[in-house]
């Protein structure tokens, strides 16, 4: 059982060059985990593909479908968002020393790993691994 960020589970659905590694792992594991900040952070990824003309409408309903039909059969074990986590990431950004660079929705990610246990998250944001070693767990980034 591994926990995965939105910019593992993008390349899962968008091709890029460490997708088929990406995919080959997630698919080994028993249970992929993601918080459910990942949910739309990756329809954003989505859509963003679209505005970008890199995908047509169709080619971003038909992810967005993938991805919708995955949910249903329960390939992504969602983590809950809730107080407790969001109090926390709040509170990180006080006892982070003031080099670290880290978005809110990253620290989101690494308070949800920090409080369901985890020593690790699957991640491929540079801004992100940096925090993570500060708050004491490992980024991993599968490569190709």
């Amino acid at each position: 059982m591994i926990l995965c960020d939105t910019s593992t589970i993008a390349k899962f659905y968008v091709f890029e060059l460490e997708s088929a590694a990406v995919r080959g792992r997630l698919e080994a594991e028993d249970a992929v985990c993601v918080s459910e900040l990942a949910r739309v952070e990756l329809m954003g990824v989505f859509h963003r593909r679209l505005r970008d003309g890199k995908w047509s409408r169709d080619e971003f309903l038909n992810v967005a479908g993938q991805f919708a039909a995955d949910d249903i059969r329960g390939y992504w074990t969602w983590m809950p968002l809730n107080t407790a986590i969001l109090e926390a990431a709040a509170s990180t950004f006080t006892t982070l020393p003031a080099s670290v660079f880290i978005r809110a929705s990253d620290c989101i990610h690494l308070v949800t790993a920090i409080h369901h246990n985890f020593a690790a998250i699957f991640t491929h944001d540079k801004h992100q691994t940096v925090a993570a070693a500060t708050l004491g767990l490992e980024a991993v980034a599968i490569l190709a």
